[in-house]
């Protein structure tokens, strides 16, 4: 940890960078909200975390993850599952989900995208590009191919490209 703390100014030009990159790829892609950072307050930019609007974006998050995953790009659903749903939370408050809508809205919809100093440009924007391409074929996509993956414990079927 000391030892970063010498490179921490690197780390969060890079970090930067990213985050500015992604914001311009991602800029009027439908479905697909990157969360923005408070120019206001001081950050790290460890994270890019995006909203997926399903109904806009003709796919879920897990589907998107899904065949990111298939491309060796390495995004993740971001802070999943909810804390509400880890113990001991859970035990104490099963039904907290129904008290909490947008967690669980949220919850099913962001994803954390790839980043940091061994994350170079080339690699945004080809997992950008990705993006852009799935988003605007997503019908043709999940009409086309798919596979059932574990999703919160339970199997859920989602569609993927081979």
């Amino acid at each position: 940890g000391l030892t970063s703390l010498e490179s921490i100014d690197e780390f969060i030009a890079v970090n930067y960078r990213n985050y500015r990159l992604y914001r311009q790829l991602f800029a009027g892609t439908p479905g697909l909200r990157l969360l923005e950072y408070d120019q206001d307050e001081q950050s790290n930019y460890q994270y890019i975390v995006a909203e997926i609007d399903e109904q806009a974006a003709g796919l879920s998050r897990d589907q998107l993850a899904a065949i990111l995953k298939k491309e060796n790009i390495l995004a993740r659903r971001y802070f999943y599952p909810g804390c509400h749903r880890m113990e001991p939370y859970r035990s104490y408050f099963p039904h907290s989900g129904l008290l909490l809508p947008e967690t669980e809205r949220a919850v099913e919809r962001v994803i954390s995208l790839p980043t940091g100093v061994a994350v170079g440009c080339d690699d945004i924007e080809r997992a950008a590009a990705l993006v852009r391409f799935v988003i605007k074929h997503a019908d043709e996509i999940c009409a086309r191919t798919s596979v059932t993956q574990r999703s919160g414990g339970r199997k859920k079927k989602i569609q993927v490209v081979h």
